[in-house]
């Protein structure tokens, strides 16, 4: 049941996300999906990774056969295309096969069966989906927001010493080869992701059932709640604001070798093609659920979240796509939606309720703040840096003490030495 109006709400969701696009002259997430059965794919890895997700749910040998099956009609696609002499891209096979394991669900299923494969087919599109609605989010937030607030998050951002600013002039002395490094942390956190989500759901197939929470849903959570802070609060991020980037939109090219200087903040225009897609950062979002969930893996898969997080949050800094304050807030964020999705996997009490509520106040008060109190926070930056910190570690102390008394860590039980018997 919990399934079947999830379902439903999720696809009125995207039924009202494609009108939205539709009157904004722009395909929908649905229409964009829809065209990959045949045209050719945006997004082909995410095709792919959304059929991974879907053959969790399947055996060994059919999920051999389903890999070689949509290898096999992407071949054929690649063929017409070098032939028709258009665009290339692959992609389509995995749609094909996610798509005709859910005919077979719906016509040669039955029970659990059935519902185990129809869950696995969902968890596949709605991986392409979201992405897809993201995309529809950012372009929306273009057309809809022509004045950005970047000025008004700059100037808060002093009370956290500029670290953007900081993190720029680190980057471009690393040079060419730390540059590389960092952006293929950044462009392949949704890899790193799909790994690990597929080392949580490994045992799927085996025990007919998914896990009452994994990685998956909270990055779709996360991916879906997001952007309508951007509708609320848009910034393009300091490398268009304040860099090259811009180009004739920018409002100085300062960053990232001269800090903004504090005065009152005013909002200004900008273009219609970049996303507004800054407060709050959804990539310190994603890498901060990544690196939580990895807490319950093996040594190695610890590491790489704990290398994910450190890259990621350099990266966004030092390439100048966000400030210091849409990190912050970007932290609270994440923990008050894994609370969310925690909370609701395993019914709702009064320390789930007091977490998300506890969440959602601090990050409403850090995006009120950033709008209202930018310029006290420059002014006082001893008080109001510390203050920010401080409210972003109170979350990750009530998340993490929250945690800790849902899966309580039982200690082993020590055994008694043997005494010895005097004869």
């Amino acid at each position: 049941m919990l399934w079947a109006i999830a379902g439903v709400v999720t696809f009125g969701f995207l039924v009202a996300m494609e009108i939205v696009a539709r009157h904004y002259g722009m395909p929908g997430p649905i229409t964009s999906q829809a065209r990959e059965v045949i045209f050719t794919p945006t997004s082909g890895p995410l095709l792919y990774a959304g059929l991974a997700l879907m053959m969790v749910v399947l055996p060994w040998r059919q999920r051999f056969v389903s890999l070689g099956i949509a290898a096999g009609i992407d071949v054929v696609f690649f063929l017409v295309r070098w032939v028709a002499d258009v665009k290339m891209m692959f992609g389509n096979g995995a749609l094909w096969v996610i798509l005709g394991y859910a005919f077979i669900a719906v016509t040669r299923r039955t029970g659990k069966e059935r519902v185990l494969l129809l869950k696995g087919v969902g968890l596949g599109l709605l991986l392409v989906a979201g992405h897809k609605t993201g995309d529809t989010w950012l372009m929306i937030t273009s057309e809809t927001r022509p004045s950005v607030l970047d000025a008004y998050v700059a100037t808060a951002d002093h009370a956290l010493g500029d670290p953007s600013w900081v993190m720029g002039r680190f980057v471009e002395a690393t040079g060419p080869i730390g540059y590389h490094a960092l952006h293929l942390v950044y462009g392949q956190l949704p890899l790193a992701a799909a790994v690990f989500a597929l080392y949580q759901l490994r045992n799927v197939a085996r025990e007919h059932r998914f896990p009452a929470h994994h990685l998956v849903r909270t990055f779709l959570a996360i991916g879906l709640v997001g952007p309508i802070v951007y509708m609320i609060f848009p910034v393009v991020g300091p490398v268009f604001a304040y860099g090259a980037e811009g180009g004739q939109w920018a409002a100085a090219n300062l960053w990232p070798q001269t800090p903004l200087s504090t005065g009152a903040p005013q909002a200004f225009p900008f273009d219609e093609i970049t996303p507004r897609n800054c407060m709050p950062s959804l990539h310190t979002a994603w890498a901060t659920t990544l690196f939580i969930h990895t807490r319950e893996g093996s040594r190695l898969l610890r590491n790489a979240g704990t290398f994910w997080l450190i890259g990621t949050l350099t990266a966004t800094l030092g390439f100048g796509y966000h400030y210091g304050a849409d990190l912050v807030a970007g932290v609270v964020f994440a923990l008050t939606v894994e609370a969310t999705m925690r909370a609701f996997a395993r019914g709702w009490d009064r320390a789930g309720v007091t977490l998300v509520a506890y969440g959602s106040v601090v990050f409403t008060v850090l995006v009120v703040s950033y709008r209202y109190l930018p310029v006290e926070m420059a002014r006082y930056p001893w008080v109001f840096g510390p203050a920010l910190l401080l409210a972003m570690a109170s979350v990750i102390y009530g998340y993490l003490w929250t945690t800790r008394l849902w899966n309580p860590q039982t200690a082993p039980v020590q055994q008694p030495e043997p005494q010895l018997v005097q004869v």
